[in-house]
């Protein structure tokens, strides 16, 4: 039984990238609440809430949640989130999680259905949120099945096949 790499992931442990949006969810909240300098403090600050990190992780999420360092009031810099992320950044993160997540797109007949990962749908429905497309109102996202609500009608079909080209690979 031991690599089998057709075996399927035992259900006591979350998938990786769960433990990934805690993670970053709890970043979020740190900073919020406190001031943040390094990523040595970052990493403390995260051991006190019970994750086990390493700088090197810490690096990551810093890096993936487009994090920047801003002057606190004392003078010294801090962390925070960026008032809004660049459409670069936007648009690479979409890409990133429809790569590594997404299973498949499908329709009904007033919204857009995605499949993903087990434990994968908030990650990738909060990228398509953060697009902020004019044709999307906005995703319901449960753990494996996110739900993209169209503007009006017509939209459905083209949120439907930009969804399918970033599947694909192919640009939108």
């Amino acid at each position: 039984m031991g690599g089998d790499p057709g075996r399927r992931r035992s259900r006591s442990r979350p998938p990786r990238d769960a433990i990934r949006g805690d993670r970053e969810r709890k970043i979020r909240g740190i900073i919020a609440q406190q001031p943040v300098g390094t990523q040595e403090e970052m990493a403390a600050a995260l051991r006190r809430q019970g994750l086990a990190v390493t700088q090197a992780t810490v690096s990551r999420d810093i890096k993936r949640l487009g994090l920047v360092k801003a002057p606190s009031r004392d003078g010294r810099s801090r962390y925070v989130l960026p008032d809004r992320p660049s459409p670069v950044d936007v648009l690479r993160r979409l890409r990133s999680a429809v790569a590594g997540y997404v299973l498949s797109v499908d329709s009904g007949e007033s919204v857009v259905v995605v499949h993903t990962l087990t434990g994968c749908a908030n990650v990738v429905a909060e990228a398509i949120d953060e697009m902020r497309w004019d044709d999307v109102v906005g995703t319901v996202a449960g753990d494996n099945t996110i739900l993209v609500v169209p503007r009006r009608g017509g939209a459905r079909e083209r949120v439907l096949v930009r969804l399918r080209r970033l599947v694909e690979g192919r640009p939108e």
